[in-house]
């Protein structure tokens, strides 16, 4: 390979490795706001179908 290929090359693996750690933190997002449904949301609308029955 040349210098510049190898250049490239190493660029290409920075940009898979940036893209599959953003895609990570999103999934750990979308798993924290899951949780914080399930926890507080889910909770509260749980006291509120009871308080209504």
């Amino acid at each position: 390979m040349t210098d510049q290929e190898d250049r490239i090359a190493r660029e290409r693996e920075e940009i898979v490795a940036r893209v599959a750690s953003f895609r990570a933190t999103q999934q750990k997002f979308e798993r924290d706001r899951q949780e914080y449904y399930d926890n507080t949301l889910g909770n509260a609308w749980s006291g509120f179908q009871r308080k209504t029955a």
